[in-house]
């Protein structure tokens, strides 16, 4: 291994454990909420299983892609590279799903109190977990064709085999499997990307509205900031566009990669990092907008946005 690519497997391995260690804190501390208080918000429902589905990226394809940086080769079987990249596949989905979710729920928690949104708002709470059920079911049928066309990397030479990593392989299809595979991933991923982006873009709206109006209020209890849904709208904001902004460099990334002859080494590494950078920066987010998780251990009211 030479300077670079030792570099690269320390950046990854830092990269991976810590973003381990941050979504297991966040899972740990709503797993105390719920134990202690047996009482949880809509919102850190969300947010914990945004919380689970980073952890399924990052141990399914961050910890793989960490042992092959290293050097280690053919550590998976035909059936652990099934599982691995079907586990990865789900927990993709499962991120951009809950992310979706995350922003059009806010973006409707802070819309005007008419006749119309307080029915709905009144019945939100209720749709939180049917949704995260839903957003399983749809992951795992979706992506249920990736173990089958999974294999380990038996011949690198074989014209029967599109995409090879240093420990596992994918078997090509016919064309048409194929390109429906395809269709159904992008459209998929577009629609939840275009969803969120609107829920965003509306909650932008709503926030520069509303800091018209209070410039004209006086005194602190009236403050911007210390409004509790606007901070939470603030976080939430923050959130998506992280992943809108990842999500469309990874694109880009992927879009030269495929049309380059000769795969520059720098690019296929930073690809495969941004593949999972999202699940390891959104868990600081999270903490850094939960005041009471930094004092996790010490105190054991709920967690309150």
């Amino acid at each position: 291994m030479d300077a670079s690519e030792i570099s690269y497997g320390v950046l990854l391995l830092l990269q991976i454990i810590i973003g381990i260690l941050r979504n297991v804190f966040l899972l740990l501390v709503y797993a105390h909420v719920v134990f202690t208080s047996h009482k949880m918000y809509p919102l850190d429902l969300i947010l914990s299983h945004l919380a689970l589905a980073n952890m399924m990226v990052l141990v399914s394809f961050g910890i793989p892609k960490t042992m092959s940086a290293w050097g280690l080769r053919n550590f998976l079987d035909a059936i652990g590279c099934k599982i691995v990249f079907y586990v990865y596949r789900v927990g993709r989905s499962l991120v951009i799903c809950t992310t979706c979710f995350l922003s059009v729920f806010q973006a409707i928690t802070i819309s005007p109190a008419t006749f119309w949104w307080t029915g709905v708002k009144a019945k939100l709470p209720k749709c939180i977990l049917p949704s995260c059920l839903f957003s399983w079911v749809l992951s795992l049928l979706i992506d249920v064709t990736i173990p089958l066309n999974m294999d380990r990397p038996l011949n690198s030479t074989n014209n029967q085999r599109t995409f090879i990593t240093k420990y596992c392989s994918s078997i090509r299809g016919s064309v048409v499997i194929n390109l429906i595979n395809v269709l159904v991933l992008s459209l998929r991923e577009l629609f939840f990307v275009g969803l969120m982006g609107a829920a965003s873009g509306y909650m932008v709206l709503f926030l520069h509205r509303h800091h018209r109006q209070v410039q004209h209020l006086h005194g602190p209890g009236r403050s911007l900031r210390m409004m509790p849904e606007i901070r939470a709208t603030k976080n939430v904001v923050a959130l998506v566009t992280l992943y809108v902004l990842l999500y469309g460099q990874e694109t880009v990334t992927l879009s030269i990669l495929i049309t380059e002859r000769k795969k520059s080494p720098h690019l296929v590494n930073s690809f495969k990092m941004l593949t999972f950078t999202f699940s390891v920066i959104s868990p600081f987010l999270i903490i850094h907008s939960k005041q009471r998780m930094r004092m996790f251990g010490r105190r054991t009211s709920p967690i309150s946005n």
